[in-house]
């Protein structure tokens, strides 16, 4: 009795017959996409081609229309051919990672740790109301200067310090200094040399009363930087008003930059242009928990 397969869908199809007519292989495919800040692995663009799976998340229709323009399609031209969204029952069911889990690297155990060392037991008194970062890339493409100013409120009397973490702009980076700028002194500092993460308390100068204001601003040295790629948030608690800025050498200026966010294990991802200054900004409202920040390729 011969086995009768079913066609491929028409996506899969669609996907296929493009690349073919490009004449690009898969791994070309996958290093451009990677180059655009959208990476997409080997294997999950053959499951497309194959039809084993189809880009459904954010991220994944992010990269899906970097493929159109790198196969010479249409703005949407494979998306249409995509079917209707599975139900939200298949979405519910997905292991939603915890926010500490946003730590580079996925090191959740080590962030858990360092901040356990920390009494967060009023974190959730003291509002973050802004937050800006503003890293400036020289000519080596490395960061050259990394500085954060945040508006903060106490909700109640004698709030005096937020703890900060922080870590190395790579997975063998040691974690960096954190050095105070403005209305703060660093207080407990506890490091993961291992993790190249640092958790440090920024004392204010003064308690706060309640419903006071205070401008902090601290700044991050590294010893030895590596080049860098992207500038990420982590944010444990929702934020206000939140800036980020990407300022870049004009000998050193990337291919491609997106500003992304990532909340509830969901991403979402944008192109952003340069200035006419060389910068990359985003701005973000009402943010809730979650990870948001500017990704680049040389």
């Amino acid at each position: 009795m011969r086995q009768v397969t079913e066609p491929p869908p028409p996506f899969a199809t669609g996907l296929r017959a493009a690349i073919a007519g490009a004449g690009v292989t898969l791994e070309k495919l996958a290093a451009e996409l990677r180059g655009r800040g959208t990476p997409v692995s080997l294997a999950t663009l053959s499951y497309w081609c194959s039809g084993r799976s189809r880009p459904e998340r954010a991220r994944s229709l992010a990269a899906l229309a970097e493929l159109e323009d790198l196969l010479g399609l249409p703005a949407g031209g494979l998306r249409r051919l995509l079917p209707e969204r599975r139900p939200r029952g298949w979405a519910a069911k997905r292991e939603v990672e915890p926010i500490t889990a946003a730590a580079p690297w996925h090191r959740v155990e080590q962030v858990r740790r360092l901040l356990d060392r920390h009494d967060l037991s009023r974190d959730g008194q003291l509002s973050r109301l802004s937050a800006h970062d503003r890293v400036e890339i020289g000519a080596d493409r490395v960061k050259r200067v990394q500085h954060t100013r945040q508006v903060l409120r106490a909700e109640q009397d004698g709030i005096d310090r937020i703890v900060v973490v922080c870590w190395g702009d790579g997975p063998d980076s040691p974690a960096p200094v954190v050095v105070p700028v403005r209305n703060c002194s660093v207080g407990q500092v506890d490091i993961d040399d291992e993790a190249g993460l640092v958790a440090a308390e920024l004392v204010f100068d003064r308690p706060l009363a309640r419903r006071e204001t205070i401008v902090v601003e601290h700044a991050l040295h590294s010893a030895t930087p590596p080049i860098a790629v992207s500038h990420q948030r982590i944010s444990r608690l929702p934020v206000r008003e939140y800036l980020i800025e990407v300022c870049f050498h004009p000998a050193a200026l990337p291919h491609h930059c997106v500003q992304f966010s990532e909340v509830d294990g969901m991403e979402r991802v944008r192109a952003v242009d340069l200035d006419s200054e060389y910068t990359a900004h985003a701005l973000g409202l009402d943010l809730p928990p979650g990870k948001y920040g500017l990704r680049w390729s040389w």
